[in-house]
């Protein structure tokens, strides 16, 4: 896939740049963490990564039964049955003129009796094509000199619904579709006219065919931002509301982030929808989106030539749901993520963390950009023994190194998932040095009141752990982090607070130590906590 810059005030560089850069805002090429490729250093990660983010996916079996419902899909299957043992066709592969009807009444596109509409011929004839194109059938030529199509080797397989082969054959018509799309958005009226020049206007012919390749390359780039964005909104939608007003689609991929339409982009927007109107159509066909077209009398009843679409007044749900309405459906998702993998981009599913053992869940956490932690958190300790699996995620949360402070965090968000279950567990490790203090946390949180208080060391070197997760987990927010800071136990004399927290020995203690000294509101608590950053700073 390649996707075109979204326009956006703040994606470019300059102040609020980093706040305002979305997935939708860069090329495709640097949105889905293929750094390496592209010369891209660490300094270079925090402005150019961000990351397509991960989406629920049903078994490939629920996705194949899908596939196979799919009206265009089941067709192709149909007819490469009926060319059994073999069906004589024209010279370009094609169904036979005599077999067109009988093909359309097959599929149920035709009455069984009396006459069959050319537009069934048509549609039979598009899903014959479609089943040359997977392979469902294949061509030949007899020793007589006859043409003649037979089943493939998919077939079979395919109908029995081998997830694998009709996964494989569906995301191949989507492809194909996907072109074809395309290729039908990028014609100019004139194309045709100049196809008929004559000879001597070879030099306009080149320049016609060259618009015709800029052209589709532009419709290629703004559907696959729409899919981008698509799959973006889909994978953040509650359940149920992942619909989409196809104007609300055009105006992500027109008006710049956090500015209000102005009259030429409201143009702007109509015109993208209606570029987009006629392809989503066309993927709608196999099954990547449910997609309700613009109503056609919108066009009547506007004054003049038609072209306002999107106006200023709001509308009610049954008007907006006239300028058409966009949803990505499971095997759309499927699809898209299917075709950044093979781009060699990173598109993961929710629970791909989850599959194996603790360690391995929160080393993952830890080092993915990519993920929902809560999602894959709740799956891995789904159906569990509660007391296994917290003596598990505590042993996994132990350790110093750099991502220490946030293992144990995610290991505390999983213990309020396995609940009051957990609590022997969890008693188990409060005089350890590394979880005492997150285990009394935790089991008081519970409505526990034995909870003995910890030692002076532990809790200052707990405040210093929580404190790192959260610069760990934040990556910085100010805000979110001046909220922290202002809760933090320093009363009347911080120089006596911060004199015992610099030599708490934990690998964070100076740079937790330098945040505070940065973000505290009161100055005399900053100052002393930026002497004591100091301080640790040179001790070590």
């Amino acid at each position: 896939m390649a996707g075109r810059r979204r326009k956006n005030a703040g994606a470019s560089g300059g102040e609020g740049a980093a706040e305002t850069v979305l997935p939708a805002d860069l090329e495709l090429e640097d949105l889905y963490g293929a750094f390496a490729a592209h010369g891209l250093d660490d300094e270079d990660l925090d402005d150019a990564a961000v990351l397509v983010p991960p989406v629920k996916l049903p078994p490939e079996g629920e996705l194949a039964e899908q596939a196979k419902a799919v009206p265009m899909f089941g067709y192709a299957l149909t007819l490469a049955r009926w060319a059994a043992p073999h069906r004589a066709v024209d010279e370009f592969g094609d169904l036979v003129e005599e077999d067109r009807a009988p093909a359309a009444r097959l599929l149920g596109l035709a009455p069984a009796e009396g006459e069959v509409p050319e537009e069934a011929e048509v549609e039979a004839l598009r899903a014959w094509s479609l089943a040359c194109d997977l392979d469902l059938v294949e061509l030949g030529t007899t020793a007589e000199g006859e043409h003649v199509a037979v089943p493939g080797p998919d077939l079979e397989p395919a109908e029995q619904g081998d997830p694998e082969t009709v996964l494989e054959l569906w995301l191949t018509a989507a492809g194909i579709v996907r072109e074809l799309a395309v290729e039908a958005d990028s014609l100019p009226e004139e194309h045709g006219e100049a196809e008929e020049a004559p000879a001597e206007e070879d030099e306009e012919d080149e320049d016609g065919l060259s618009e015709v390749e800029e052209a589709r390359d532009e419709a290629a780039e703004l559907l696959d931002e729409a899919l981008q964005v698509l799959y973006e909104t889909t994978a953040f939608a509650d359940p149920g509301n992942e619909t989409v007003p196809l104007g609300v689609l055009a105006a992500l991929l027109v008006v710049p982030e956090g500015e209000e339409p102005s009259e030429e982009l409201l143009g702007d927007i109509t015109d993208v929808m209606v570029a987009l109107d006629p392809m989503l159509g066309d993927l709608a066909e196999l099954g990547l989106l449910d997609y309700r077209p613009i109503d056609p009398d919108l066009f009547d009843e506007e004054e003049g030539d038609g072209s306002a679409v999107v106006g200023e007044e709001p509308l009610d749900e049954e008007e907006s749901a006239r300028f058409g309405l966009v949803r990505l459906t499971p095997l759309g998702q499927y699809g898209i993520r299917q075709w950044l993998l093979e781009d060699g981009y990173d598109a993961p599913l929710v629970g791909e963390l989850a599959q194996g053992d603790a360690a391995e869940l929160l080393r993952g956490l830890c080092e993915s950009a990519n993920v929902l932690p809560e999602e894959e958190l709740r799956v891995w300790t789904a159906g569990r023994e509660p007391v296994a699996a917290a003596g598990e995620l505590l042993a996994a949360a132990r350790g110093d190194d750099a991502y220490g402070p946030l293992r144990r965090m995610l290991c505390v968000s999983a213990l309020d998932l396995l609940g009051p279950g957990a609590e022997p567990a969890v008693r188990e490790v409060l005089d350890d040095p590394e979880l005492g203090g997150a285990a009394r946390a935790w089991l008081t949180a519970q409505g526990a009141t034995d909870v003995p208080a910890p030692a002076r060391a532990v809790a200052l070197w707990t405040v210093v752990d929580t404190f790192a997760a959260q610069l760990l987990d934040n990556g910085g927010d100010a805000e979110l982090l001046r909220d922290l800071v202002t809760d933090l136990p320093v009363k009347g004399d911080p120089a006596t607070w911060f004199g015992e927290l610099w030599r708490v020995d934990h690998p964070y203690t100076a740079d937790v130590l330098e945040a505070i000294g940065e973000l505290h509101v009161d100055r005399a608590v900053a100052k002393e906590a930026r002497k004591a950053a100091f301080k640790a700073r040179s001790k070590n």
